[in-house]
């Protein structure tokens, strides 16, 4: 028997009216990130409001389309990598640390934005994952934490590779390949060696009446 006052998975909730709109929300899209992650982006949506708790007609008031739904899930990750970068100590480490997290339980998200990458409802996604990568490479070069060579494109490039092999992965290996690509990022990220002094060095040798 449940504890009162807690709901049951499945368990069709009293019918409140308007006043309930903002809870229904709130409860189809974490049924949706569950459901999602456990079946696929494909699951049948009848299973996601079934987890929720709520009938079918708020679903589609809330969220027209499977679309909808899924975008929902995502500005939720996205939220969280906002939070990551409002940090005083975040990095473009840890946020790579927070996607592969993300990635690792949203396979069917991935999916979806590749699928729909072009409708425009999707953009707004790329532009809020770019704003919180600017401020974090500011923020990594004034440390001396990342190579001056590496721009907002490659890190954009390297979160778009990241989450991909890691929901293509077999799932039982998906941990292994989330942390060889996180390693070859860092790698390639890292600050390389000053070359100041190689070319004061090629300087001098090239100036005139200087042996070799």
């Amino acid at each position: 028997m449940p504890e009162q006052g807690k709901s049951v998975p499945g368990e069709r909730k009293p019918n409140l009216g308007p006043s309930a709109g903002p809870s229904n929300r709130k409860a189809l899209i974490a049924a949706a990130r569950e459901i999602f992650a456990e079946q696929g982006f494909d699951a049948p949506l009848n299973a996601i409001v079934k987890r929720a708790g709520v009938g079918q007609g708020s679903l589609y008031r809330h969220f027209p389309d499977r679309l909808e739904l899924g975008l929902a899930v995502f500005d939720e990750n996205l939220d969280a990598l906002e939070g990551v970068a409002a940090e005083p100590d975040a990095s473009l480490a840890r946020l790579l640390d927070t996607i592969i997290d993300q990635a690792l339980v949203s396979t069917g998200l991935i999916d979806l934005i590749w699928r729909h990458r072009r409708d425009e409802r999707v953009e707004h996604i790329g532009a809020r994952l770019r704003t919180v990568i600017v401020e974090l490479l500011e923020r990594d070069r004034a440390a001396g934490r990342i190579g001056g060579h590496v721009g907002a494109a490659d890190v954009e490039l390297a979160v778009t590779m990241l989450a991909d092999v890691v929901a293509r992965s077999d799932p039982a290996e998906r941990q292994i390949v989330a942390r060889r690509a996180r390693n070859i990022f860092r790698a390639a990220f890292a600050p390389r060696p000053d070359q100041t002094a190689v070319k004061s060095v090629a300087t001098r040798s090239s100036a005139p009446g200087t042996s070799a």
